[in-house]
């Protein structure tokens, strides 16, 4: 199975609750099926809150060699983080930007092959790198600085916002170094991460999303050649 329809806390808006990595997947603590999850994304996944909240998408950034977490992090769920992580791999670092633009999910846009980050992140531009382990683009898109909220990145492809120019396009294409495709989640919504959680093994999309978005979103994956 590579994709499933589905809500998290009945709200199709899935990807504000989630990420996944081609190592691991954390979902928000929002009775998920977790088998389910795992068996589509074929990762270990973790259970968690974030910030006190159900939105580990909105606060949490990372690939396959780390997760980013910002500083309003609770002690209790960092320490559960790195606890669950490490039965996962040892090498799996976890990393607390201290900044007080907290909503790291959208500000960065990352695979295990590079990132891009919000020009309010600049500063922590190097340390970013250091712990995913890629080179860093410093950049917004579409004269926004939410720029996560914007595209949806695995390692084999990318789905971007439908209304990106062609330059922006391009430039995320050239940082991931991968192809990709723009698109929509949920019957025409464009901030396409907000719709899904998804790696290179297959993806959440919110309920709502039509059949020809989903074709769509699988050629832009990868999962389908065109």
């Amino acid at each position: 199975m590579r994709v499933i329809k589905t809500t998290l806390n009945g709200d199709p808006n899935i990807g504000l609750y989630g990420l996944a990595t081609d190592r691991f997947a954390i979902i928000s603590d929002i009775g998920a099926d977790k088998d389910e999850i795992a068996d589509v994304l074929k990762v270990p996944v973790i259970v968690m809150r974030a910030a006190r909240t159900c939105f580990a998408g909105i606060f949490l950034a990372g690939n396959s060699n780390a997760v980013l977490v910002p500083n309003i992090m609770e002690a209790k769920e960092l320490d559960y983080l790195k606890e669950e992580m490490s039965k996962i791999s040892k090498d799996i670092e976890i990393k607390m930007i201290e900044t007080e633009h907290t909503a790291l999910g959208n500000l960065i846009i990352c695979n295990d092959k590079a990132a891009m980050i919000s020009p309010l992140i600049e500063k922590h531009k190097d340390e970013i790198s250091e712990a995913l382990k890629v080179p860093v683009t410093v950049s917004d898109l579409m004269d926004l600085s939410i720029i996560g909220s914007l595209c949806m990145p695995t390692n084999k492809g990318f789905l971007l916002n439908m209304h990106v120019e062609k330059e922006d396009f391009e430039l995320v294409e050239k940082t991931l170094k991968t192809d990709g495709d723009i698109g929509s989640v949920n019957f025409g919504g464009s901030f396409v991460r907000s719709g899904m959680i998804a790696n290179s093994n297959g993806y959440l999309i919110g309920n709502q999303t039509t059949g020809p978005e989903i074709t769509r979103i699988d050629e832009a994956l990868g999962f389908i050649n065109v």
